[in-house]
């Protein structure tokens, strides 16, 4: 096996997995120049197995990131959940009240909002994509990351050892690529978690996203594939416990109670997750002969299902970082090429991160003003056309300031 890359990717998540298969596919170096570092592997799944417990909202700009990695065609289309339309509304409305809002794909002549996808599927389908293109996966583990003038050394589990003119981060949360190379993080806990299950309902999702804003924390049911949901409440850490206690039965009681019943009745189809749920800024993406992309660089409130999507622009801007550092002949280790990625995505990630926090602690009010301001907003945005559509486009991922590879042809 060749020990000498040009880009070493750490961590085969979906945002490193993407970035190898862009970085492979469409940089422009040769693949075998690609190397990505992981031990986790992914089996496949047949068609009539149940859905994942963790599933993402692929917005349409990642799904043009994924079709340039070749990496959406490896998708089974019948494993994907188009969803046509989203409910939003405070826990003082009905979900079908004039304060509930609602964004139609028909309202903006598009097929649907995105697709709801499973995770370990849309990892798979990348690492595979990279595979096939020629990349050199490395099943081992980082142990010591040095960087040097010309080049990183990396360390690795089973006496491996690695050089790299660039070193990308996609290692999560706890990066120790972050660490090694000085990039410091800003870190906020929430104090809440996410509690995740799979449900049948008496009621068809009707291929919609329904979210609750309640006081405790939003409850959003996900349309899956087969007819089932998806449900992520966001609870204190308190009533978290509280409800991992619960009996399946009396479980999905309080679901039904806490979504107004807009699915009807519930029966727990899987086992439950949590998870805690913080908030995660770099400083810094990028520093010599590295960069971090994904959790690694931003983790952000999930109350709007973006952090995967965040993921997978971070890895179409740095493959198109890398690919102009090619072309002018700069080095693509270089803080210099390494910073028109960072310019590109640090400052829309710290916006939907503060976005995210002032969301989640505004829609928290249940009484008296602050009630009456959050059905204000969401009445009077429904009742605008263009407000609706700004929003429904801005969900669907497809204005602002994009990476070339997140843009449709």
């Amino acid at each position: 096996m060749n020990h000498d890359f040009d880009v070493v990717v750490i961590g085969g998540g979906l945002a490193g997995a993407c970035t190898v298969a862009l970085l492979a596919r469409k940089s422009g170096m040769p693949a075998e120049r690609v190397a990505l570092l992981s031990t986790e592997s992914i089996p496949p799944v047949a068609r009539g197995d149940p859905a994942d417990l963790r599933v993402v909202a692929i917005s349409r700009a990642s799904e043009h990131v994924l079709r340039a990695a070749v990496a959406w065609p490896r998708l089974d289309e019948a494993r994907l959940c188009p969803y046509q339309r989203m409910r939003v509304w405070h826990e003082t409305s009905p979900p079908r009240g004039a304060g509930a809002l609602c964004f139609d794909a028909a309202d903006i002549g598009e097929p649907n909002l995105g697709f709801i996808a499973e995770n370990n599927a849309l990892m798979r389908a990348c690492q595979e994509s990279f595979v096939a293109a020629g990349g050199c996966r490395v099943e081992s583990t980082l142990l010591r990351l040095d960087f040097e003038i010309a080049q990183a050394r990396l360390t690795c589990s089973g006496g491996v050892e690695l050089t790299a003119r660039l070193v990308v981060g996609a290692d999560g949360a706890q990066s120790l690529v972050r660490s090694c190379a000085g990039l410091t993080a800003r870190m906020h806990d929430y104090r809440q978690l996410a509690l995740v299950a799979t449900l049948q309902t008496e009621k068809p999702h009707e291929n919609t996203a329904w979210q609750r804003f309640l006081h405790t924390g939003p409850l959003a049911l996900l349309p899956l594939f087969n007819g089932h949901s998806s449900m992520v409440w966001t609870v204190d850490e308190a009533a978290a416990q509280e409800l991992l206690r619960l009996s399946d039965e009396q479980l999905c009681e309080r679901i039904v109670n806490a979504s107004d019943e807009v699915l009807g009745r519930a029966t727990l189809l899987s086992r439950r997750a949590s998870f805690p749920l913080r908030s995660l800024a770099a400083q810094s993406y990028v520093a010599a002969r590295c960069a971090l992309v994904g959790d690694a660089a931003h983790v952000i409130h999930p109350l709007a299902g973006q952090g995967a999507n965040l993921g997978l622009l971070d890895a179409a801007a740095l493959c198109e970082a890398v690919s102009d550092a090619l072309i002018e002949r700069e080095d693509i280790g270089s803080v210099r090429a390494l910073r028109r990625y960072e310019q590109l995505r640090r400052t829309h990630n710290v916006l939907m991160d503060s976005a995210m926090s002032a969301f989640n602690t505004g829609f928290a009010a249940s009484v008296g003003p602050g009630a009456l301001l959050v059905n204000t907003a969401l009445g009077a945005v429904n009742r605008s056309g263009m407000l609706k559509r700004m929003f429904a486009r801005r969900a669907l991922g497809t204005t602002g300031d994009l990476p070339r590879y997140a843009r449709s042809g």
